[in-house]
């Protein structure tokens, strides 16, 4: 059984579907990708399964627990964390403080235990250095592993990252990388929406593929690499060779 799964989530704004119908899953210790061109539907699927849009019709299952009439915040406490394509911190505050408010929201132990916890993330996620600098004169490549570090302050099961390497140089897209597998191997659940498509198909076992709303591909990066379909919408004849 899939630690998370979407079925046939379908998702109308006014008159328009902007999903249609799709199913997808996540597993335990994996990285999965979710690709497609703009306007596919992407972040709209990640906002179905965080609880920030009610779908039409369609389920989203934790555990094999329907959790489609959840909020957000009960959706987080269950272990599910995201971030978003837009950089959403607090731009007032500390990179370490960025962190360490996530473990405040939650009530995550003694303020000894927090603190604790908080630098535990900001090694891990390899943040210490900066800790103590205001996130806005943070560069934008590393703004986004704070995000990523606040989001891995709630102690997730899932981990949804909406273009996560966007901004990022290409050495810290390598660290980046090499901070997810091991991620991947302690164990979480990893969805990944990038556009860096030689990032997404070094990284992920599985990819699924958007189109329209519509879900057109599902396999490993080599049969998405090879499929007319995803070629056609997305990836295109000289992306899919190289």
């Amino acid at each position: 059984m899939p630690l998370l799964e979407t079925r046939d989530i379908t998702v109308r704004f006014g008159g328009n579907t902007a999903v249609d119908g799709v199913g997808l899953t996540m597993d335990e210790g994996q990285i999965t990708g979710l690709i497609g061109p703009n306007g596919a539907g992407k972040t709209t699927m990640f906002n179905t399964i965080t609880g920030l849009q009610k779908p039409a019709s369609g389920q989203v299952l934790l555990d094999g627990a329907d959790i489609t009439g959840l909020s957000p915040a009960k959706r987080a406490r269950r272990g599910m964390a995201r971030t978003f394509q837009r950089l959403e911190l607090f731009l007032s505050l500390s990179v370490r403080d960025n962190v360490r408010v996530a473990g405040d929201v939650l009530r995550k132990g003694s303020r000894k235990q927090l603190d604790e916890a908080t630098d535990a993330v900001l090694e891990r996620t390899g943040l210490t250095d900066i800790a103590g600098r205001d996130v806005s004169d943070v560069p934008i490549g590393r703004a986004r592993v704070v995000e990523v570090a606040r989001a891995l302050m709630t102690s997730p099961r899932v981990l949804l990252l909406d273009e996560p390497a966007s901004g990022q140089t290409e050495r810290e897209t390598e660290a980046f990388a090499e901070m997810l597998t091991g991620l991947a191997a302690e164990g979480l659940a990893i969805c990944l929406v990038e556009h860096d498509l030689p990032l997404v198909m070094r990284l992920c076992s599985a990819i699924h593929v958007l189109d329209y709303g519509e879900l057109i591909a599902s396999g490993t990066p080599r049969e998405i690499r090879e499929s007319p379909k995803v070629i056609a919408a997305y990836i295109g004849t000289e992306e899919a060779a190289s």
